[in-house]
């Protein structure tokens, strides 16, 4: 996946003026009218100007911000990011015009407004049909770590096979959004889009708060007076805790960067929550013991 600060050359946090800056000098650099038959270079060139579309958009570049490079391109199609953004109108802004005033005026390779602009016009085109909506049960460590799914999707009459990444991190409800893989529309043409309604499972062990993995584990008393070190289960593997001396129950004890990372590239924690275990059925001898440290104040 792009990162449309990196495409840009900017650093994440720089200001809209900083931006406009950069798009500005790129698209100087690699306007099509200056690289005729340049592929490489219209390219670059579809590349800042998406990059711009969205980090010059603070609802889109919010977003951006908040889910990542690969978080946004599977909720967002590029005719969402390039809805409402009109690139003739910016790059005659930019001065990539014939009008007064124009700071290229003069410069060789501009072409004016009948050039690259053009190129971005877009045809009408159908409506799509409504989306497919449809549930995916997945388990929890899919939804931690992420996966990728082959599912069979109905739709037309016909059965067909899809293969689908799961983002790392995902959680109960959210939905993801596959282009052109729903209904056909009815000029036998347009295909609309696939919705997939995300159900995670629940776990045995695990249960989730935020970024984090919570899982209960049970210790006898004697080791949560004393201290001791249990052994965890974690996603990556077993762990070793260390139980300090004068645990209390319900204490929750961390592990470090083994929880669930975000799509923004948060990492989450695991958090152990001891349970204390009150024996049963002491010996005489046991029972004497705890009424000796009774006594004591203990």
């Amino acid at each position: 996946m792009k990162d449309y600060y990196s495409v840009l050359g900017i650093k994440k946090g720089s200001s809209d003026d900083d931006i406009k800056k950069a798009y500005r000098k790129l698209a100087m650099k690699y306007h099509p009218d200056r690289n005729e038959g340049d592929s490489k270079a219209e390219n670059k060139f579809k590349d800042i100007s998406e990059a711009y579309a969205v980090l010059s958009d603070n609802k889109k570049r919010r977003e951006y911000d908040q889910v990542g490079s690969e978080g946004f391109h599977q909720k967002f199609s590029q005719e969402d990011i390039f809805r409402d953004f009109d690139i003739n109108d910016i790059l005659r802004g930019f001065g990539f015009g014939s009008g007064p005033g124009n700071p290229f005026q003069g410069q060789e390779g501009f072409s004016g407004e009948g050039g690259f602009g053009n190129r971005f016009h877009r045809q009408p085109q159908a409506s799509p049909p409504p989306p497919l909506i449809k549930e995916l049960s997945i388990s929890f460590e899919e939804a931690a770590l992420g996966a990728q799914r082959n599912i069979s999707i109905s739709r037309n009459g016909k059965v067909d096979e899809t293969s689908i990444k799961i983002p790392a991190g995902i959680t109960d409800g959210k939905t993801l959004r596959l282009k052109g893989k729903g209904h056909l529309g009815p000029d036998g043409k347009t295909l609309g889009d696939l919705h997939l309604k995300i159900r995670v499972q629940s776990h045995p062990l695990y249960r989730r708060e935020g970024q984090n993995i919570v899982i209960d584990s049970e210790i006898k008393l004697t080791d949560a007076i004393l201290g001791t070190t249990i052994e965890v289960q974690t996603l990556n593997g077993i762990k070793g805790v260390k139980i300090p001396p004068g645990t209390q129950n319900n204490a929750k004890l961390r592990l470090k960067g083994v929880g669930i990372k975000s799509p923004s590239g948060i990492q989450g924690d695991q958090l152990v929550n001891i349970k204390i275990s009150t024996p049963k059925n002491l010996t005489d001898e046991q029972i004497q013991h705890v009424q000796f440290l009774r006594g004591t104040g203990i």
